[in-house]
Formats: C-alpha cells, sequence, structure tokens
C-alpha cells in the first residue's frame, strides 16, 4: 500500500483528505443536531446533513482513485454534483416554503443545476473540443440560478417570509454568485478552451491538478457554507 500514501507535495491529495475529513465531521454535526431542531427546520438541516455526507463518501472513494491513478477523478466529481447541486438547490424551496414557495420554483431550480451540471461534464469530458461553447450553456444555467436567488421568485419570497429567512437567502445567494463562481474557475484551468480558446494552464498534467485542488477547495467552503447557514436560521426567532 506504498504508492497510497499521501506524498508532502501532493497537495491534489492532500486537499482531498481534508475535504473528506471536514464534510463527514459536518455531516456529523447536522445529524446530531437534529434532535434539538424544532420542526420547522429539521427537512432542511437533514438535507444539509446528507450533502456533506454525499460530498464525504464520494471524496473518500476520489483520494483513493487519485492516489493509484495520478488522475482527476472528474467523473466521480460529477456524479457527486449531480446529487448534491440539485440538494443545494432544495434548501431555497425549503427555506422559503412558509412564504408560499411553489414545486414549480423547485423544479426550475433542479433543472437548471442539471442543466448546468451535464453541459460542464460534457465540455470537459466528452466534446473538449467544443469546451466553450458547452461552457456557455452551462453558464448560462448557472447564471439563471443566480437570477432566481437574487431577483427571481427565491429572493422575493424571502423577504416575505421574514427578517431571518432573508438574511440566510442573502447569505446562500452570496455563496452561489461568489462560491459557485470557483467552478467555472476550475473548469476554465482544466479545458483547453476555457477562456475565449485560450488554455490558461499549457501543461495537461499542471492544469488537471490545478483544476481539482480548485474545486476541491471549493465543495468545502460551498457544502459545509451551505449547512451552516441552514442551521443558524434553525435556531433564529423568525
Amino acid at each position: 500500500m506504498e504508492h497510497l500514501k499521501i506524498a508532502a507535495d501532493n497537495y491534489v491529495a492532500f486537499t482531498f483528505f481534508i475535504g473528506t475529513m471536514a464534510m463527514m465531521a459536518a455531516s456529523v454535526f447536522f445529524f446530531f443536531e437534529l434532535g434539538n431542531t424544532s420542526s420547522k427546520w429539521r427537512t432542511s438541516v437533514l438535507v444539509s446533513g446528507l450533502i456533506t455526507f454525499i460530498a464525504a463518501v464520494h471524496y473518500y472513494y476520489m483520494r483513493g482513485y487519485n492516489l493509484e491513478t495520478g488522475d482527476s477523478p472528474t467523473f466521480f466529481r460529477y456524479v457527486d454534483w449531480i446529487l448534491t447541486v440539485p440538494l443545494m438547490c432544495v434548501e431555497f424551496y425549503l427555506i422559503t416554503k412558509k412564504a408560499g414557495s411553489k414545486q414549480g420554483l423547485l423544479w426550475k431550480l433542479i433543472f437548471a443545476s442539471l442543466v448546468m451540471l451535464v453541459t460542464g461534464y460534457f465540455g470537459e469530458t466528452i466534446d473538449r473540443t467544443n469546451s466553450v461553447l458547452w461552457g456557455v450553456i452551462s453558464g448560462a444555467a448557472y447564471f439563471y440560478i443566480v437570477y432566481l436567488v437574487w431577483f427571481g421568485e427565491v429572493a422575493k419570497l424571502a423577504q416575505t417570509a421574514g427578517t431571518q429567512v432573508a438574511k440566510a437567502t442573502k447569505i446562500l445567494a452570496w455563496f452561489v454568485l461568489v462560491g459557485w463562481a470557483i467552478y467555472p474557475l476550475g473548469y476554465i484551468l482544466g479545458t483547453p478552451g476555457g477562456l475565449f480558446g485560450i488554455q490558461l494552464v499549457s501543461d495537461a498534467a499542471a492544469a488537471s491538478h490545478a483544476m481539482d485542488i480548485v474545486y476541491n477547495i471549493a465543495d468545502a467552503i460551498n457544502k459545509i457554507g451551505f449547512g451552516l447557514v441552514i442551521y443558524a436560521l434553525s435556531r433564529s426567532e423568525d
């Protein structure tokens, strides 16, 4: 098992390891706090725990895959995202439900997140020669989600749901606008036409390593951060 040890300069495997531990710890925290959470917020906290738990399991597997092969576990990362990113969108529906949020909004958020992820996967793996095109489509779906949470239905419902919900929604909206923007950066670093046809990192291996590190850091910040905002909301007296 010598080859599975993390070398001191293997920053990719190190961030996979840190991500696994951080998200597993967050999952344990959210699950253990369910019993101390009021019924109206319990589902939201449960979803937060599921998001970090799913991510922790995938990160444990991706760390092993990376150490064994030296390759980026792109396929398994997208499997993780296809499960967790729609759940993060579900959180917006859950916290605005008491203000009249309808299932139509839920499906809009889920559909947009799936378009964003599927087209991103095509650009990174299946049709890399047209990565700019797939990136534009993925970006359009992303900005549609940004619109919904900043100016659209989510934002309007949050304003009528109460002060604490409005504050939490605003923080989550910042996560979507700033935190999720890290993913396009990873896409740009890892694809040959990521930025107007220019690959920012010329060496393919270096580009893959940079992409993994960016994605790993972004995942830990976004998924755990999302959950902590929901947890804080569940402790409010709105």
